[in-house]
């Protein structure tokens, strides 16, 4: 197990429900529209773009006739069509085109099929959204026709990089226990999570006026990214940017948050954000990669993950497993005598008690081992079993000391925990006198938490003088 958290997985949508999400996206469906009208008289320019004369007749395939800006929607879906392959140039200089070979995986292949040629689409949206606005373009256009890059204060790569950026903190605020969730975020919010340090108190008005341009760029980014299917967004009231001195229809109501933008990801969108994630190499699992895996995958891969996420994925591992062939895998898997141990059996118990009667054979098999018996007994007192032979005071301390030492990996100094230590204390008045000597990796670390945690005064110190003699027995 790397000491480097992974994010917390996300619960996707099946591919099959994923792929129709993809086809349904504007952009994409518009693309797939101009690819089956495209024909032998149609024409593109030198760089792929369809012939202006034919954008009226492009718009009106998308039914956008009506629409003023229904000649611009057609030829952004029409780019789409030619950088995913939906069309192909067959002659750049008469402009002919054909259609392409990803049209037919659209019609005849499965769902991963579909959601690659998504994920071509997105790349390219990806890609416009990270450029400058056309009216900052416009201005920096030189007599030549050409553009004064130097006039921009725009570096491609940190545009690219800044975007990708507030994906990934999206994608954490979705996917984290506690965090969004389903719920849209406020566009201040998300700006600020990339602009304002962590460490900062009051926000300088420096830093302010930087979370505000980010906030806009943010806006007209997240109007791209919109009909692609990343996410729902709804855009900065326009009000808001109302002059001064501008009469507005209505007042402005400055303390409705939901007036500066809010976003969320869809489901089509953390597949998206979670694709590109993997190929830049980033850890981001999803609940049900390891199904199919050993045990040892599984405790090792949930031991970080959040309560819930670890129950759904050892659910979905169990559901292909015969119980006591899965108990017996699991209880293998369980030992060790490594930092992460203790959170593997806290794992395997979890496992363990979603699993039935047909599985005390395996819990009786390991009753005399030192590592597994303490939670060989707790399964089987706990299903009501017969002649549990009762634990040892030894067995009974090493159990404590891994269920704490697995509690402090998850939690920290959580309340929880705090609770947890000022109760054994209480009903153990020779716990410490006892726990130094217990024969686990962790007592020492266990008993220094136990001390930092308990707030008597006395008996935290009680904690940490065991600590000592722990480390002190130990020759560390």
């Amino acid at each position: 197990m790397s000491d480097s958290s992974p994010l917390p997985p996300v619960r996707l949508p099946a591919e099959a429900e994923l792929a129709r999400d993809a086809l349904a996206t504007p952009l994409l469906s518009r693309a797939v529209k101009l690819a089956r009208w495209a024909g032998p008289d149609t024409r593109v320019d030198a760089g792929g773009e369809l012939a202006e004369e034919q954008l009226p007749a492009a718009a009106a395939e998308l039914a956008l006739t009506d629409d003023e800006d229904g000649a611009a929607y057609a030829s952004e879906a029409w780019r789409i069509a030619v950088d995913t392959g939906l069309v192909e140039i067959v002659d750049e200089e008469e402009g002919t085109v054909t259609v392409g070979e990803e049209l037919g995986t659209l019609t005849s292949g499965g769902p991963a099929d579909v959601l690659t040629v998504w994920l071509g689409a997105l790349d390219t949206v990806l890609s416009d959204a990270s450029v400058p606005d056309l009216d900052d373009l416009v201005g920096a256009m030189e007599e030549g026709g050409e553009i004064d890059f130097s006039q921009l204060d725009w570096d491609p790569e940190a545009e690219s990089e800044f975007l990708e950026g507030v994906l990934g903190n999206l994608y954490l605020l979705t996917v984290s226990e506690g965090g969004a969730g389903e719920e849209a975020v406020p566009l201040p919010a998300l700006a600020a999570s990339m602009i304002v340090p962590d460490d900062m108190g009051e926000p300088t008005d420096d830093v302010l006026e930087q979370v505000s341009d980010a906030m806009m760029r943010l806006d007209d980014q997240f109007r791209l990214l919109d009909p692609i299917g990343l996410v729902e967004f709804q855009p900065v009231d326009e009000a808001l940017m109302a002059d001064a001195d501008e009469q507005v229809a209505e007042p402005v109501d400055d303390s409705d948050v939901s007036r500066y933008g809010m976003v969320r990801l869809t489901p089509l969108g953390l597949y998206g954000v979670r694709a590109r994630m993997l190929d830049a190499g980033v850890d981001a699992p999803a609940v049900g990669d390891l199904a199919d895996k050993g045990a040892d995958a599984l405790l090792d891969g949930t031991a970080a993950f959040p309560q819930a996420a670890a129950q759904v994925e050892i659910e979905q591992w169990l559901a292909r497993r015969e119980p006591l062939a899965a108990a017996r895998e699991l209880l293998g898997a369980a030992r060790g005598a490594d930092e992460w141990a203790p959170l593997r059996r806290l794992r395997c118990q979890q496992a363990l008690s979603l699993v039935g009667a047909e599985a005390e054979p395996a819990l009786r098999e390991v009753l005399a081992d030192a590592e597994l018996g303490g939670l060989a007994r707790v399964w089987l007192a706990e299903h009501g079993f017969a002649d549990v032979p009762a634990p040892s005071q030894d067995l009974v301390f090493w159990l404590t000391v891994d269920t704490i030492a697995a509690q402090l990996s998850i939690e920290g100094n959580s309340e929880e925990l705090q609770a947890l230590v000022e109760g054994l204390a209480a009903q153990h008045s020779g716990f410490f006198s006892a726990a130094w000597r217990v024969e686990h990796p962790a007592t020492a670390d266990v008993l220094e938490a136990m001390g930092r945690l308990h707030p008597d005064k006395k008996v935290a110190k009680e904690a940490r003088k065991a600590a000592f003699k722990a480390r002190s027995a130990n020759g560390s």
